[in-house]
């Protein structure tokens, strides 16, 4: 294992945030994430925040945080035929995981409460 990240994110802070700015998806979510969320109906804000979350862990496990070089929409998650989450990777996120000698990424998400958890671990 080379990295760890872990984050939280309430619901109601990415809900409001869809509904203040119409660009608010597209800044921070791929086109499949976007493709995706569409399909969410009522859990859209739940997926969404959930999806911030894992992005937010990628950055944390990676040691680079917000400002590492690396966008949050370059952090994908997409979803297999089962609904289990991993991470889409973009070039400069893979280029980053691989600089740290890093060749996968696991996701974990969950929500409850009010809250969307995230937990990346890289190897």
């Amino acid at each position: 294992m080379i990295g760890l990240g872990l984050d939280l994110c309430a619901i109601a802070r990415i809900e409001g945030a869809i509904k203040k700015n119409e660009g608010f998806l597209r800044r921070f979510y791929t086109a499949e994430e976007r493709a995706y969320l569409d399909l969410r109906g009522e859990n859209l804000a739940q997926s969404a925040a959930a999806m911030f979350a894992a992005k937010e862990a990628f950055l944390k496990a990676l040691g680079v945080g917000l400002s590492g070089g690396v966008a949050m929409a370059d952090v994908g998650v997409a979803h297999d035929a089962l609904g289990r989450p991993g991470y889409a990777l973009g070039e400069k996120a893979r280029a980053a995981l691989a600089a740290r000698g890093g060749n996968a990424a696991h996701l974990s998400l969950s929500h409850d409460a009010g809250v969307a958890a995230a937990v990346c671990v890289l190897e």
